[in-house]
C-alpha cells in the first residue's frame, strides 16, 4: 500500500480529500499536514503533522520519517487572497511548490500531484470550450504561480523522469468546508445565504460563466488521476470540469427548491479576475487518457447541497 502525504489538508479541498484517501487507502497510510491547528476531522483515523513547506529540512525529514511514496501538494494561496498579497502568493505557491518538487526529486518519491487551476489561463485564451493545450497568459499572481507549477513539473518529467501530475481545478463547490478566498466562492456562499436569509448578493455579475465541479467529483477525479496508468498519460496537466453556469443560473436552480429566494449583484474586484478565466472547458484529454467522467450536473449538485446544508445548519426549506 502506498503512503501519501497531503499538504494544505485543512483547506477546502484538502479536508475532504484526506477523508476520502483514508477511507480508500487506510488512515495510517495518509499523513495530513498544514501550518495551522487542524480541525478535529483531520486528527481522526490518521496522523496530522504541522508542516511549513518553506522549511526544506522539515519537509525532507517528514517524507523520510513517514516513508512517503506519493505527495499531494494542495497548500496554496487562492486568487482573491493572492491579489491582496502577491508577495505571499509567490512565497507560498511558487517557492513552496519548488521545494516540494525538489524534495520528490532528491528523495525519489514515486509520484507528486500539484493541482493547477482555471486561473492558469488568461484573457488571450479562448473562453469557450478552452482546449487543454492553449496559450496561457494569466494576469493574476495565483494564475502565474499555477503556470509555473505546470511548466516546472512537466520539465522535471522530461529532465528527471519524475511522475508529476496536475489537474486544472475549476470552481469547487462543497457542502462540508467553507470558501477559502477564491473567485468562484460565490457558488458556495449562495447556498448558505439561500437557506439562512433567502437572498444573496453576488460579487460576480450576471452572465459570468465559469467552469464548476461538485466536491464528490473533485475527489473522484483526483484519486482517479493518482491511480491512472502512467503509460496512458500523454499529458501531465489536465483540464477538468463537470458543468458551467452563471450566477443567475444557479440562483434559478435554487429557486426551484426555495421559491422565495432572491439574488442581487454587486461585482467587486473578483469580477475582473473572472472575466480573464474560461467560461467552459474542453476536458476531452482527461476523458480519453484516464477515463474521466463526472457524476453531478447543476441540478443534481443543487439538490444534494441544499439537503446536506439544511441538515448541517438545522434549517428547513
Amino acid at each position: 500500500m502506498k503512503r501519501i502525504l497531503v499538504t494544505g489538508s485543512y483547506g477546502q479541498i484538502g479536508t475532504e480529500l484526506v477523508g476520502a484517501l483514508r477511507k480508500k487507502y487506510g488512515g495510517e497510510n495518509v499523513v495530513a499536514t498544514g501550518r495551522k491547528k487542524p480541525p478535529a476531522i483531520l486528527k481522526k483515523d490518521g496522523p496530522y503533522l504541522q508542516l511549513d513547506v518553506l522549511d526544506t529540512n522539515q519537509l525532507h525529514a517528514m517524507l523520510v520519517d513517514y516513508d512517503i511514496d506519493i505527495m499531494i501538494h494542495n497548500a496554496s494561496l487562492l486568487s482573491g487572497t493572492g491579489e491582496k498579497d502577491p508577495q505571499l502568493a509567490y512565497r507560498t505557491n511558487i517557492e513552496g511548490s519548488y521545494n516540494v518538487l525538489e524534495a520528490v526529486r532528491i528523495l525519489g518519491l514515486d509520484q507528486v500531484m500539484i493541482p493547477s487551476s482555471i486561473a492558469a489561463f488568461g484573457p488571450s485564451t479562448p473562453r469557450e470550450n478552452t482546449p487543454n493545450d492553449v496559450i496561457m497568459r494569466p494576469t493574476t499572481a495565483y494564475g502565474v504561480s499555477k503556470v509555473f507549477i505546470e511548466l516546472w513539473g512537466e520539465y522535471y518529467v522530461k529532465r528527471y523522469g519524475m511522475d508529476f501530475r496536475s489537474l486544472r481545478y475549476p470552481g469547487i463547490i462543497s457542502s462540508e468546508t467553507l470558501p477559502g478566498g477564491g473567485t468562484t466562492d460565490y457558488a458556495v456562499e449562495i447556498f448558505y445565504e439561500a437557506l439562512k436569509n433567502k437572498r444573496y448578493t453576488s460579487f460576480l455579475d450576471k452572465g459570468t460563466y465559469l467552469p464548476m465541479m461538485y466536491m464528490p467529483d473533485c475527489l473522484k477525479c483526483t484519486i482517479d488521476l493518482i491511480e491512472a496508468d502512467v503509460g496512458r498519460l500523454k499529458h501531465r496537466s489536465f483540464n477538468i470540469t463537470a458543468m458551467s453556469f452563471a450566477p443567475e443560473e444557479i440562483a434559478a436552480e435554487i429557486k426551484k427548491h426555495i421559491p422565495e429566494f432572491e439574488i442581487s449583484y454587486e461585482p467587486d474586484f473578483r469580477q475582473q479576475i473572472a472575466e480573464t478565466w474560461p467560461a467552459s472547458l474542453d476536458d476531452s484529454a482527461a476523458r480519453q487518457e484516464w477515463g474521466w467522467k463526472p457524476d453531478y450536473d447543476l441540478a443534481a449538485m443543487t439538490k444534494d447541497m441544499l439537503e446536506k446544508l439544511s441538515k448541517k445548519l438545522g434549517v428547513d426549506y
